[in-house]
C-alpha cells in the first residue's frame, strides 16, 4: 500500500517542477526596437493611423481588427441617435444597448429601447431595434413591447448616420494613408 505522504511528496513535487520548467518561457524584452514615444496622445495616434488598436483574445498581431466601440461606425450612429436618453447598459463586445426608463411628461408612462448588433456591417438585417412600454397605474406597472414604425425610424435613423461615419472613416483612412514616393532621376539619368 503506498504511504498517503509520498503522494503528497510527489504533488508537491510536480507542482514545483512544473512552475520551474514554465519559467524559462518568459519573453525577455527586445531593447532592439525604436524606443516608444514618452507622449501617450501621440502614441495613440500613431497606433490609429498604423491600424492598430485594443485587442483581446486576439493573437493576430499588426492586423488592423479594431475591438474599441470607437472605430465601429454603426456603434457610434446608434450612440449619436439615443443620445437624448441616459443607457442602462452599453456592452460593446456583447453587440447591446439598453437605454433607461425615459419618460417626458407623464411619470407613468415611460418607454425603454434596446438594441442588439448582429453584425459589424452597415445593413438593416445587422441590428434589432426594440421598443417597450411601461404603463404604470396605481403603483402597478406592466410592460409590453411596440411594434410600429418608431422602431424602424430608429433603426433607419442609425443606419443613415452610419453610412456617413462610414464614408468619413474611409475619406481620413485614404487621406492618411502612407504615400509612396516615386523615384526621380536626376540629370545623369541614373535612378536616385
Amino acid at each position: 500500500m503506498i504511504n498517503n505522504n509520498y503522494i503528497k511528496y510527489f504533488l508537491v513535487f510536480l507542482c514545483i517542477s512544473t512552475l520551474l520548467a514554465s519559467c524559462g518561457r518568459i519573453p525577455k524584452p527586445d531593447f532592439s526596437k525604436k524606443p516608444i514615444e514618452p507622449n501617450a496622445r501621440k502614441r495613440a495616434q500613431q497606433n490609429v493611423i498604423d491600424g492598430k488598436g485594443i485587442q483581446f483574445f486576439n493573437n493576430n498581431k499588426g492586423d488592423g481588427k479594431f475591438l474599441f466601440a470607437s472605430s465601429n461606425p454603426l456603434w457610434k450612429a446608434a450612440l449619436d441617435t439615443l443620445d437624448f436618453i441616459s443607457l442602462a447598459n452599453a456592452d460593446y463586445s456583447g453587440g447591446v444597448l439598453i437605454t433607461d426608463w425615459y419618460s417626458e411628461d407623464n411619470p407613468n408612462e415611460a418607454i425603454k429601447i434596446t438594441i442588439r448588433f448582429l453584425s459589424n456591417e452597415i445593413r438593416a438585417d445587422g441590428m434589432i431595434v426594440n421598443l417597450y412600454k411601461r404603463t404604470c397605474v396605481n403603483n402597478v406597472c406592466s410592460t409590453k413591447e411596440i411594434k410600429n414604425d418608431i422602431s424602424n425610424d430608429i433603426r433607419n435613423k442609425i443606419l443613415k448616420k452610419a453610412a456617413i461615419y462610414k464614408t468619413q472613416d474611409d475619406k481620413r483612412a485614404f487621406e492618411n494613408r502612407p504615400k509612396k514616393k516615386f523615384m526621380e532621376k536626376d540629370e545623369t539619368g541614373s535612378n536616385n
